[in-house]
């Protein structure tokens, strides 16, 4: 397996994280017995610690799927260089790291981090050309 396919199966294990982690802070704060409703019934917004691990979930669901594209891009291309390897690992420790950072509240630093994440993807596509 290329490492960045191996980067990729990573990444889907820390999104696995992300989502049963979000689900655990979701259910401390709304009740396991709302977790297990049909969930119908208006909640109020989440707050503290569950709203920011939420909130770090839904922001990789929003840059997994690019990541995922510009891998199977290079792959498919042929492209497996040291741009392609140094993409995938700072998108990966990018994403962990700023997973960390969100939950706990480091504001500045979390959007400093989500940069070198968001380089990992930009450089995976620069090798393309």
């Amino acid at each position: 397996m290329t490492t960045e396919f191996h980067m990729l199966a990573l990444s889907i294990i820390l999104g696995i994280v992300h989502l049963i982690v979000a689900a655990h802070f979701i259910s401390f704060q709304y009740g396991y017995r709302w977790t297990a409703s049909n969930r119908e019934e208006e909640m109020p917004p989440l707050k503290g610690a569950a709203g920011r691990v939420d909130r770090a979930f839904t922001n990789f669901l929003e840059t997994f799927p690019l990541f995922t594209a510009a891998v199977l891009i290079a792959h498919l291309a042929g492209r497996h260089s040291a741009l392609t390897v140094w993409g995938v690992h700072l998108y990966f420790w990018g994403r962990v790291i700023y997973a960390v950072a969100y939950s706990t509240g480091l504001s500045y630093v979390r959007s400093m981090i989500w940069n070198v994440a968001t380089a990992g993807i930009v450089l995976l596509l620069i090798a393309l050309w």
